[in-house]
């Protein structure tokens, strides 16, 4: 079992940034592969990026891509969303979520989910 708890949204201006960390409970954090996704209102569930259990892989939606890090400290059982120039498309709600074994792009792959962390950006 694994609980995840989002925090570091917030509203920023196009262009600015924001850090999103999430907090995993569980002994077992270094076996999971984790993933960022993003839900705007009327919209799916969308995938933002994935890290590998080790960190040593990672992948991203190209929507993102150059603009979005992500990242995980085994040793204090997070994983951090790194998001530069940030545009009003970006405005979501963003979820952390663990599966085990590889990473990957789709919701249903991950078993766990967390409550979500608003990130609003004004133009």
């Amino acid at each position: 079992q694994v609980q995840l708890v989002e925090s570091g949204g917030g509203l920023v201006q196009a262009g600015g940034s924001l850090r999103l960390s999430c907090a995993a409970s569980g002994r077992t954090f270094s076996s999971y592969a984790m993933g960022w996704f993003r839900q705007s209102p009327g919209k799916e569930r969308e995938f933002v990026a994935a890290i590998s259990y080790s960190g040593g892989s990672t992948n991203y939606a190209g929507s993102v891509k150059g603009r979005f890090t992500i990242s995980r400290g085994n040793a204090k059982n997070t994983v951090t969303l790194q998001m530069n120039s940030l545009k009003p498309e970006d405005t979501a709600v963003y979820y952390c979520a663990a599966k085990l074994g590889g990473s990957g792009a789709y919701t249903r792959e991950y078993d766990y989910w967390g409550q979500g962390t608003q990130v609003t950006v004004s133009s």
